[in-house]
C-alpha cells in the first residue's frame, strides 16, 4: 500500500529505520541513562516515520486536486498539523522526562538523513532483492 501512494516511501521508512537503528548501536554505550536514550531515540524515529508516511499522503492528495482543477489549502493545513504534533510529542516527552529530548531530535533529523541517502538505498535494496528474490547470484 505504502508504495501506492509514494514509490519512495518503502525505501524512505526502511533508511529512517536503518538510521535509529546506527544510532541506537553507536550511542548507547556512551550515556548514562540508557532507557532515555533509546526512549527519546525511537520516539523521535517514529514521529520522522509518521511524518514521512503524512507527507507522503498530503502530496498524492494535493497532485490528485490539481489534476482535477481544484484548489484546496489542505496540504498547508496538515503541515501546520504535523509541525504541532511534532511540537506536542517533543512537549510531552520533555514535561513528562520520558526520553532525552535532544536525541529525539536525532531521531527525528533521520527524516532528512533518509532522504538524502533515498538513492543509495534505492540501488542497495534493489541490488537485494534481484540476487535474493529473483534467483540471480
Amino acid at each position: 500500500m505504502l508504495k501506492r501512494i509514494n514509490q519512495a516511501l518503502p525505501e524512505l521508512l526502511a533508511g529512517i529505520v536503518l538510521y535509529g537503528a546506527l544510532i541506537q548501536a553507536a550511542g548507547v554505550w556512551f550515556v548514562n541513562d540508557k532507557a532515555r536514550y533509546s526512549i527519546g531515540l525511537w520516539a523521535g524515529i517514529i514521529l520522522a516515520m509518521g511524518m514521512a508516511v503524512n507527507m507522503a499522503i498530503v502530496i498524492f492528495d494535493t497532485v490528485e486536486e490539481m489534476a482535477e482543477g481544484r484548489s484546496s489549502r489542505r496540504a498547508s493545513l496538515y503541515a501546520a498539523l504535523r509541525y504541532l504534533a511534532v511540537v506536542l510529542a517533543f512537549g510531552v516527552v520533555g514535561y513528562f522526562n520520558l526520553g532525552n529530548v535532544i536525541v529525539m531530535f536525532a531521531g527525528v533529523m533521520g527524516l532528512k538523513v533518509s532522504a538524502y541517502l533515498q538513492p543509495l538505498t534505492h540501488k542497495f535494496l534493489a541490488a537485494f532483492q534481484e540476487k535474493y528474490f529473483h534467483g540471480k547470484s
